[in-house]
């Protein structure tokens, strides 16, 4: 199957995804759990420094990132950029916050010691709209990496170059192939 990604402005076709096939997608997801079982093993500070990373590499590419935000779903390209922008604050926050945020709470009951524990859960799908096609994505995927998660995206079929893009963010701040995912499937593959 393929996917047609169209400019709204001037309906003209700006470029063609072909979907994963259920055998090549099934490889992809084959080797998560060895992925995830070396991600979550990752020190929180190293974690930290990709996603600050991360949004160093956004700021570089704004430019280019906004472009493809407006190309694709016709915002703006001032909004376009603001909302690159808004996605390196997003990394640059949970970077800043992530081992306040993730330190175990104690908590008072009648036992010896009880507290509260934040661990990795494993891969976390999210399956993303078109209108936010950037910080939708970073707003979701800043703190579930740092949290010592996988992610893997379903975006939606109008903004795959987007998504192409955010995946791209996340191999040039550093971080292991596989961490992060961007999977061109047709909604039905999601289940």
């Amino acid at each position: 199957m393929n996917f047609k990604t169209i400019n709204p402005y001037n309906a003209e076709q700006l470029e063609s995804y072909t979907a994963l096939t259920n055998e090549a997608l099934l490889e992809k997801l084959d080797g998560n759990q060895a992925i995830f079982e070396s991600w979550r093993k990752v020190p929180l500070a190293e974690r930290c420094r990709l996603l600050k990373n991360a949004g160093q590499v956004l700021r570089d590419n704004v430019e280019e990132y906004a472009k493809m935000i407006t190309l694709e779903m016709g915002k703006p390209i001032a909004e376009s950029r603001g909302e690159v922008n808004k996605c390196a604050w997003v990394c640059d926050y949970y970077a800043e916050n992530a081992a306040e945020f993730l330190a175990d709470e104690i908590i008072p009951t009648n036992a010896a010691q009880s507290f509260v524990k934040h661990s990795p859960i494993g891969t976390v799908l999210s399956i993303m709209p078109w209108n936010f096609p950037f910080w939708q994505v970073f707003r979701f995927a800043a703190p579930t990496l740092t949290a010592g998660n996988l992610g893997l995206l379903k975006h939606a079929p109008n903004v795959f170059g987007s998504a192409k893009l955010i995946e791209e963010v996340f191999a040039k701040a550093g971080y292991p192939q596989g961490v992060f995912q961007n999977l061109i499937v047709h909604q039905d593959q999601t289940e």
